[in-house]
Order: C-alpha cells, then structure tokens, then sequence
C-alpha cells in the first residue's frame, strides 16, 4: 500500500506561479513513476506530466509544455509541480499518481495509487 499526500494548491492571478509536492509514504518499492493528473469542474481527468524513477524521462501534455516543471527527490519519496505564467484553464483538482516500475506513462489507468487532490485555481 502507498499513501500519497498532495500539498501546495491555492488561488492565483492569472499568469502567476504555485508548486505543489507529493509525498509518497508506505510500500513504495525499489522504483516507481510518478504523475500529475488535473480535472476541471464538468471535465474528466487529463494527464498533465510525468516523471520516471531516475528523473531522465518527463512527459508534459502540450498544454503546459514551457511552463510546468516535474521534479522529484526520491530520497525524500516527493514530486514536485512548479507550474508558472498560470492560465484560467489550468484550474482544476490535481492529483498525484504513483506506479511501480522505473517507466513512467500518460495512462492513468496504469497508476495504482492517488492522493486525495489539491485544487489550483487561477483566476483574477
């Protein structure tokens, strides 16, 4: 079992910054890929990044590309989001992933566990 625990969302100007952490606790095994996944009101959940276990593959949907940064510290077992010039549209609940395996991916149903949720909202 993994527990992961979101922290750092909050309310923001349009064209402002927030970073959010994950912190992974429990079973979390030897390697493990994690990710970032948002759900605006009325829409399903999307993908937003990635990271594998050695930091060396990121995935960012096209949206973000240029203004989110995935980081982690795996002697910490915590992700990082940096997210600047902060859009309307990127509001939404975020949600950390977590798989095992060294590979990270865009699939979240290949993503065994998820923290509760931190919600962004930028807006002026």
């Amino acid at each position: 079992q993994v527990q992961l625990v979101e922290s750092g969302g909050g309310l923001v100007q349009p064209g402002g910054s927030l970073s959010l952490s994950c912190a992974a606790s429990g079973h979390t095994g030897l390697s493990n890929a994690m990710a970032w996944f948002r759900q605006a009101p009325g829409k399903v959940r999307e993908f937003v990044t990635s990271i594998s276990f050695g930091g060396d593959n990121t995935i960012y949907t096209d949206s973000v590309k240029g203004r989110f940064t995935i980081s982690r510290d795996n002697a910490k077992n915590t992700m990082y989001l940096v997210m600047n010039d902060l859009k309307p549209e990127d509001t939404g609940v975020y949600y950390c992933a977590f798989k095992y395996g060294f590979q990270t991916t865009e699939d979240a149903a290949r993503y065994a566990y998820w923290g509760q949720g931190t919600q962004v909202t930028a807006s002026s």
